[in-house]
């Protein structure tokens, strides 16, 4: 194998292997071409999927140490057996190989790495800059569109309620920048006063800037401030006999007194922190964080990573660290309840791209450490309800086992639904369950393509399950990745059944339980019907916990299909026969639609009308004349 440079990736497979010497073979094999340089390493098992990802000062030294295996735990033996190959990727520094461990990690998800399982963006505060009357929104995503951003929140929820109570406080406008230009007099939000109306001058450029300084101070911690010199204004308005503006003044401070009145814990001397605190019980980690802006606390959110029971709450906070900030702006304080073997490095690599210097901090004693006990508090309960959630869950996967005649309680339950209207945009749904509950990352939805008559299910879900588990086979037919499930439960009755009994019998899959679960007489809930190969329906006890569990199974997959659907079908109602014309982008169908108004206009138009449009040429032309008329 040639020596990998900068930026590189190098490749060394093997065949299938079964033992720790043969991993051993493949990581001396690499060895020899391996630089001592900083770097990323992975290890592949013999499908090409990642076992483990790791950053390294010295590629040689470290990944030499796997080729030791007398050191090594029984995990990491496990690890070296299944390895049939390395890819390696040479950084400048170790920061830059920390950072490409980090986002390695979170995108491959590898079964020996401690993983950050949900990594949703968290919305904010938009006040926008490119605007002479900027707008006040909720953002998600890149800081692409000018103007001051405030967060991260927790939750939508406590996003809109920040800025419903902006909007009274502040009267600063919500509308988009079309709605704007084009009003003639005021809106609703002017009328239940959450606006001054800029859209019609009812308040000038300098006032309203005034409106908006005024909270992007409040936002950004100066709300004592604010809320002292608005209650010298309702004092003074008072004392004019003024009440009507006194009162406004009045109700606005309720309005940004409502807002911290949401803050779990205010912390005065913190400015902007994160705050993640790590518990561990029962081989398990749950690791709670505080996002405190302008010293108040943004909200709270759970994370439960997923890692060996060996790995120590340190190791874990620190890998959860580096790939939670991989995709957002860390703050310039994170106060930590562990300390990382490896602080400084991280808040090195954590500052790389940022203007300012990051801290990673440990406190003992004093205000923030009591903030920190705060939050260790919370994933300590945090992690006692999930562990209970998941000794429910045991309990009803062996009721489910009991009452369907399965060896073992199933670890992974896939249920199928349809949904169409008369036939008309018909789709397959594929929901997933497991000891932790629903796993919505693993949902599918399946656009039926074949030639299936309007309104036949069994063709439906024939199309579907063949799709499903051929692909399953091709992909996964040593059953390796833990994708294949235990039970299928059909949305049915004994038709459907018997429908994917033949499908697996066509794919020759043997392995997998099939069941099927039909509603009562006249849909009654808790009188459903269950069906299994070789043997008579039965129904379960009416207050059943296994019961109830198997109906909210089934519900959540009608759910998911008709959601499916519906979406499905909102996107043809917004399609155009232009969409589908070769050689006609966005900017040419705009150009037909704004000339003739509409895609039937456009339709009834003749070859020189087309041609006459700017920006159409004789060729395009040409194209979309065959196209709309059945000749291309």
């Amino acid at each position: 194998m040639a020596q990998p440079k900068d930026g590189e990736t190098a490749t060394t497979s093997a065949g299938r292997r079964t033992g720790p010497e043969h991993g051993v073979a493949v990581i001396q094999e690499n060895l020899k071409t391996l630089p001592n340089a900083p770097g990323v390493y992975r290890m592949l098992d013999a499908a090409g999927n990642a076992l483990y990802v790791g950053k390294a000062r010295s590629l040689r030294k470290r990944v030499a140490t796997y080729a030791q295996t007398g050191r090594h735990s029984t995990r990491l033996l496990r690890m070296i057996a299944d390895t049939a190959a390395m890819e390696f990727v040479v950084t400048r520094s170790e920061v830059e190989a920390l950072l490409l461990e980090a986002n390695l990690i979170k995108r491959l998800k590898p079964r020996y790495n401690i993983v950050l399982r949900d990594d949703k963006t968290f919305p904010q505060i938009l006040i926008t800059g490119d605007h002479p009357y900027p707008r006040i929104t909720k953002h998600r995503g890149a800081e692409s569109t000018p103007g001051r951003y405030f967060g991260p929140f927790a939750s939508a929820g406590a996003v809109n309620r920040t800025i419903t109570a902006l909007q009274r406080g502040f009267l600063l406008r919500n509308c988009s920048d079309t709605v704007f230009a084009q009003r003639t007099r005021p809106c609703l939000q002017y009328q239940i006063k959450r606006c001054t109306a800029p859209c019609v001058g009812y308040v000038d450029a300098p006032a309203y800037a005034e409106q908006v300084a005024q909270a992007a101070a409040f936002l950004s911690g100066e709300s004592r401030e604010i809320q002292d010199r608005l209650g010298a204004e309702m004092t003074a308005a008072a004392e004019r006999l003024d009440f009507e503006a006194a009162a406004r003044y009045r109700d606005r401070i309720r309005a940004l007194a409502a807002i911290q009145s949401h803050q779990d814990i205010n912390v005065e001397d913190i400015d902007d922190a994160d705050v993640m605190a790590a518990h561990q019980d029962g081989g398990q980690t749950c690791i709670q964080v505080y996002f405190i802006r302008g010293g108040r606390n943004y909200g709270t959110r759970a994370y439960f990573p997923s890692h060996e029971k060996a790995d120590d709450a340190a190791a874990v906070l620190a890998a959860f660290v580096a790939q939670f900030y991989d995709d957002k702006p860390p703050p310039r304080l994170i106060l930590l309840s562990h300390e990382p073997a490896e602080a400084d490095l991280i808040a090195e690599a954590l500052s790389l791209n940022r203007r300012y210097k990051v801290h990673l901090a440990t406190p003992r004693r004093g205000d923030k450490r009591r903030l920190v006990e705060h939050a260790l508090d919370n994933a300590r309960e945090a992690l006692a309800r999930r562990l209970a959630e998941r000794s429910t869950h045991a309990r009803l996967l062996e009721g489910v086992a009991a009452a369907f005649g399965l060896d073992a309680p199933p670890q992974r339950i896939e249920v199928y639904d349809n949904s169409h209207i008369g036939g008309a945009n018909p789709y397959g749904a594929m929901i997933v369950a497991g000891p932790e509950g629903f796993v919505k990352a693993a949902y599918r939805k399946f656009t039926i393509r074949g030639a299936v008559a309007p309104g036949d299910d069994y063709a439906m879900l024939r199309e579907v399950l063949t799709r499903r588990f051929a692909r399953a086979l091709k992909e996964d037919p040593d059953r390796a990745t833990g994708t294949w499930p235990d039970l299928v439960l059909i949305d049915g009755g004994q038709g459907q059944l018997s429908v994917a009994g033949e499908v697996f019998a066509d794919l020759g899959i043997d392995d997998v339980a099939l069941a099927a679960i039909a509603k009562g007489p006249e849909r009654d809930a808790g009188r459903e019907r269950f069906f299994r190969p070789g043997r008579e329906a039965f129904r379960l006890e009416p207050r059943d916990p296994v019961l109830y569990y198997l109906q909210r199974l089934r519900d959540e997959a009608h759910r998911f299909a008709i959601g499916s659907h519906r979406t499905g079908r909102t996107k043809q109602l917004g399609a155009s026969p232009l969409d589908s014309v070769p050689g006609v982008g966005p900017r040419r169908k705009k150009a037909l639609l704004m000339h003739f108004g509409s895609a039937k206009a456009v339709a009834r138009a003749s070859l020189a009308d087309l041609e006459a449009v700017d920006g159409i040429s004789r060729s395009v032309a040409e194209k979309v004349y065959r196209h709309l008329h059945g000749d291309g």
